[in-house]
């Protein structure tokens, strides 16, 4: 027999409506958390995207990339195929040439002889290289080791001369650096040293001299112990003489010689041509751990390391570029800067650097893009920094 007094009643109005409050409430959490069908699909990586259309939409063969956070961690992206021939995947990673990103390796070299009271930043070359810088409107005397470093020297182009106008007969070819001096000294100079600022390769091939003559030990042996050894950058190396393979697993990389012609694979490649100014091989990880290590002073001392970030306009590199003594900054879209190099061989291209809170993008592609692509892969840098 169940009897319902009033007040049992009520009790049990009370324990039901806590019940179906709970309930619904339980619901609510559940719903909140329970994925929907639009989040429950992966949000595309803007890097990705930004690399697929670079070999879907611009042609690239292979497009490959690291990408460092505030958080410190690194995440890697390719895209595209590693080899024309056999349609091989893009090792993650994997070596490329990095043309002038070589510089910045240079330059800290030079920064540390400075630092070491062996070189004076504003010496003139004859100081440590007497009479090798003569021509028309060229004079060893009125140039300062700091104008070489800032492309302030007026110095003409080296791979303007002759031989260097025909990449697929001087493939597997040796020059000495004062081989390809020559072909620069032998052009008149573009301005008086000091008056302006032009990009040229010839600075960074007398650079190169003199880091021999002032240590006695060959450039790339200088480079290795003062840089790629003590940061450690396992994957990084100046290719020795004769050398021509990369070491390591690689994308193939590729010669455009006209708009219609074929690609010509240029992934093997006697690099002296490039020497100090362009022959450094290395990963996309291993030059996001170069810049950082660059601008977090474990490779210059503090005074050497502000004179290297001393810049003047080139914006002849694009829009806002600044150029210290062997390293850029570019300004970002989402405010504050980028400082790296970015580097172009025969047939690879990298673009990125590093920003004062941590951040790092590199990113290459396995042939010179035109004008257009190019500005794209600069594009991608800003993307991946600033998404």
């Amino acid at each position: 027999m169940n009897e319902h007094t009033p007040q049992r009643t009520a009790r049990r109005i009370r324990m039901v409506r806590r019940a179906t409050t709970a309930t619904a409430a339980a619901g609510l959490a559940l719903t909140a958390f329970a994925p929907t069908t639009a989040s429950a699909a992966p949000r595309p990586d803007v890097v990705q995207q930004r690399l697929d259309a670079l070999v879907q939409e611009d042609g690239m063969p292979a497009a490959l990339a690291t990408v460092k956070g505030r958080d410190g961690r690194s995440r890697t992206y390719t895209a595209g195929v590693g080899d024309l021939a056999t349609k091989a995947k893009v090792p993650v990673d994997g070596q490329i040439r990095a043309g002038s990103n070589t510089k910045a390796f240079t330059a800290v070299v030079v920064l540390q002889l400075v630092a070491e009271g062996k070189v004076g930043l504003d010496a003139n070359v004859d100081t440590y290289l007497p009479g090798l810088l003569r021509g028309d409107g060229i004079d060893g005397r009125n140039i300062t080791v700091r104008q070489l470093l800032q492309h302030t020297s007026g110095l003409p182009e080296y791979m303007e001369a002759p031989a260097l106008t025909d990449f697929t007969t001087i493939q597997y070819r040796y020059f000495e650096p004062r081989e390809l001096l020559d072909g620069a000294l032998a052009q008149k100079a573009m301005f008086p040293a000091g008056t302006d600022w032009a990009y040229s390769n010839t600075n960074y091939l007398v650079a190169g001299l003199l880091i021999q003559k002032v240590t006695g030990r060959p450039y790339g042996e200088e480079v290795t112990k003062r840089v790629i050894d003590r940061i450690g950058l396992r994957h990084t190396y100046v290719p020795a003489t004769g050398e021509t393979a990369l070491r390591e697993p690689h994308p193939h990389g590729y010669l455009r010689t006209g708009p219609d012609a074929p690609l010509v694979d240029y992934t093997a490649m006697d690099s002296s041509m490039a020497w100090a100014a362009g022959a450094v091989v290395s990963t996309n990880t291993d030059l996001n751990t170069f810049y950082s290590a660059l601008l977090a002073g474990r490779l210059l001392p503090a005074a050497q390391l502000a004179q290297m970030r001393t810049t003047v306009p080139a914006e002849l590199l694009g829009p806002g570029v600044r150029y210290g003594l062997g390293i850029q900054s570019r300004p970002l879209t989402c405010g504050g800067l980028v400082w790296g190099h970015g580097g172009t061989s025969v047939s690879y291209r990298t673009r990125g650097g590093v920003t004062e809170d941590g951040r790092a993008v590199s990113i290459a592609v396995t042939t010179i893009p035109d004008a257009p692509t190019g500005k794209r892969l600069t594009d991608a840098v800003d993307t991946a920094l600033c998404r």
